[in-house]
């Protein structure tokens, strides 16, 4: 019975954390581009290595 006084706190806390970083990443627009990241795998731009 005890640990529910320290696993309730816990749970909240990281709850709270998960929050704040959701909202951080929101704000500084984490979110705008997802499609990106697959493009950049897909499609590379580098240029052909010379042998």
């Amino acid at each position: 019975m005890n640990v529910i006084y320290v696993l309730i706190p816990l749970a909240i806390v990281i709850i709270v954390v998960a929050l704040v970083l959701f909202f951080w990443a929101v704000k500084k627009n984490q979110f705008d581009d997802l499609d990106r990241q697959g493009h950049d795998i897909l499609f590379d731009d580098d240029k052909p290595q010379d042998k």
